[in-house]
C-alpha cells in the first residue's frame, strides 16, 4: 500500500506549478496518511462482528436479491460477510499477507452467487456497499479519535477505493467463468436429456425432472421431425437451414448425418372422477375436450415448412406422452427414409404403405424382384419407359387420359404400355391385390435402390 500511495499521489496531482517540495516532505506525508489508515483499519478489525451485522442489515433493506437468501440462509451470509470484510480490510493494513486470501474469498463468493442464481449486478452492488461502509468508518472513527488526522486519508482515499473496484472485478470474474461452466453443464445436460428422449432409454422416474428441464409437459402430445441432406451454414446455429411456421415449438437434436426436432403439440386432456353426489350414488363428470385432430396440425406443419432444394424431411405420427418420443423418433426415421433421393417432406400418416416397405428393407427388396424382375431383361430404356408408365397410371388413380397428359402421349399408348406390363410380369392392374403388389414394389424398387 505505501509504494501504491506514492505513486498515486503523483499521479493524481502531476508536476507543481511552483518548485517542488523536497522529496523527504512529500515521504513523510505518505507515511502520515499510511499509518492513520492503518490505525483506523485495526480499530474496524477489533469491531468487526458489529460491522458485519449493519452491512448484512443494510444489504437486507436495500437488495433484495439478497433478502430470500437470507431468509433461507441467515448464518451462512452473515459468516459470508464477515470472511470478506476480515480478508479485505487486513488486505488494506498487510497487503502482501492477506491480498491473495482476500482475491480466492472474492472469488468463492462470485462463483457461489453465479449458482445460486443472484445477478450479478446485486453481487457487485453489495461489494460496493461494503466498500462504501468499510471506508466511511475509516472516517468516522479517525474524526472522533484523532480529528487532526482527517485530513490525510484523503491521500490513501484512492486507492482504497481502487482496491474496492479491483474486488469487484475479482467477483465479477469469477460470476462469469462460474456462469458459463454452468451454463455448459446446463446445456449438455439438456443435450443428454434430449438425446435419451428421442433414443427411449429415459426412465419413468426421470420424465418430471426432463419436462421441467426442457420445458416440455410429461402428458403432451409430441411428433418427431427428422431432417437430412440440408448443409449448415459455415458459422450458423448448427440447426439446418429450416424454416417452421412462426411460434412452431422445436427442440433440436443433432444425431450425426440426421438432425431431429422434438415438436410439442399441445397436452392431452385430464381425465375427471366421478363426483360424489349428496344421495351417496356417484354422478359423471363431463367428459374431456377430445384432443384436436394431430393430422390437421401435421398437415398445417408441413404446409408451412420450407426446406432447401435436395432436403429430405421425415415428420413421425403423433405420439402421447413424453416417454413415447423414442417411439416417434423411429417413426420420423422411418418416414424420412420413405421420402425421395431428390429431397421432399413425407408425412408418415399419408405414406403409410411406403413406410412398410422401408421398414424392412429385405422383404422390400424381394417384393420388387419378384414382381418387377421380369422387366430386368428388357433393354433398360425400354424397362424405364414401362416403369414410368406404370408409376404415373398409378399416380393419377388409374386413368389412363391423365396419365397419357403427363407423360405427353396418347391415353392408348399408356394402356399398351400397361398392358405388356401385365404380359410380362404375369400381373392384373384390374385385379386389387396385384394393384397392391405393384405398387408397393415400385415403391420399393425407388426407394430401397436409389
Amino acid at each position: 500500500m505505501p509504494q501504491v500511495v506514492r505513486s498515486r499521489i503523483r499521479a493524481l496531482h502531476g508536476p507543481p506549478p511552483v518548485a517542488p517540495l523536497p522529496h523527504r516532505v512529500r515521504s513523510l506525508a505518505d507515511r502520515e496518511a499510511v499509518a492513520v489508515l492503518h490505525r483506523a483499519a485495526r480499530v474496524l478489525l477489533e469491531a468487526l462482528p458489529e460491522l458485519t451485522d449493519r452491512l448484512v442489515e443494510a444489504l437486507r433493506e436495500q437488495e433484495p436479491a439478497y433478502r430470500a437468501a437470507m431468509e433461507t440462509e441467515p448464518t451462512e451470509i452473515w459468516q459470508e460477510v464477515h470472511h470478506s470484510l476480515r480478508h479485505n480490510v487486513a488486505s488494506l493494513i498487510q497487503p502482501r499477507e492477506f491480498r491473495e486470501a482476500a482475491h480466492r474469498t472474492s472469488r468463492w463468493i462470485g462463483e457461489s452467487r453465479a449458482e445460486q442464481g443472484v445477478p450479478l449486478d446485486a453481487v457487485m452492488h453489495a461489494f460496493r456497499m461494503g466498500g462504501a461502509m468499510v471506508w466511511q468508518d475509516l472516517v468516522d472513527d479517525t474524526a472522533r479519535r484523532h480529528p487532526e488526522d482527517t485530513r490525510l486519508l484523503v491521500h490513501v482515499a484512492a486507492d482504497v477505493w481502487n482496491f474496492v473496484d479491483e474486488h469487484c472485478g475479482v467477483v465479477a470474474e469469477a460470476y462469469r467463468q462460474a456462469e458459463r461452466r454452468l451454463s455448459w453443464r446446463r446445456e449438455n445436460q439438456q443435450r443428454l436429456m434430449t438425446a435419451a428422449l428421442l433414443d427411449g432409454t429415459a426412465r419413468i422416474a426421470d420424465l418430471p425432472d426432463a419436462a421441467a428441464m426442457l420445458g416440455l409437459p410429461v402428458q403432451g402430445r409430441y411428433a418427431v421431425l427428422a431432417v437430412a441432406g440440408a448443409r449448415r451454414a459455415p458459422h450458423g446455429t448448427g440447426r439446418p437451414p429450416l424454416a417452421l411456421a412462426e411460434g412452431t415449438p422445436a427442440l433440436w437434436y443433432s444425431a450425426g448425418d440426421v438432425e431431429l426436432a422434438i415438436l410439442p403439440l399441445g397436452t392431452l386432456p385430464v381425465a375427471v372422477e366421478a363426483a360424489p353426489r349428496s344421495d351417496g350414488e356417484t354422478e359423471n363428470a363431463p367428459a374431456p375436450e377430445p384432443a384436436s385432430d394431430s393430422d390437421g396440425e401435421l398437415a398445417a406443419l408441413v404446409a408451412d415448412l420450407t426446406a432447401p432444394p435436395g432436403t429430405r424431411v421425415g415428420i413421425s405420427s403423433v405420439v402421447d406422452g413424453l416417454a413415447s418420443v423414442g417411439d416417434a423418433r423411429r417413426l420420423a426415421e422411418t418416414a424420412l427414409r420413405a421420402c425421395p433421393a431428390s429431397g421432399g417432406t413425407v408425412l408418415l400418416d399419408e405414406h403409410l404403405p411406403t413406410a412398410l416397405v422401408v421398414s424392412s428393407p429385405g422383404l422390400g427388396t424381394a417384393l420388387a424382384d419378384r414382381v418387377l424382375g421380369p422387366l430386368d431383361r428388357l433393354d433398360p430404356a425400354d424397362r424405364d419407359v414401362l416403369i414410368e408408365t406404370l408409376t404415373a397410371w398409378l399416380d393419377s388413380d388409374g386413368s389412363a387420359q391423365r396419365a397419357g397428359a403427363r407423360l405427353y402421349c396418347h391415353r392408348n399408348t399408356v394402356l399398351n404400355r400397361l398392358r405388356r406390363f401385365e404380359q410380362l410380369t404375369g400381373r392384373c392392374l384390374t385385379r386389387p391385390s396385384d394393384a397392391v403388389e405393384v405398387s408397393l414394389a415400385l415403391a420399393a424398387r425407388r426407394l430401397l435402390t436409389d
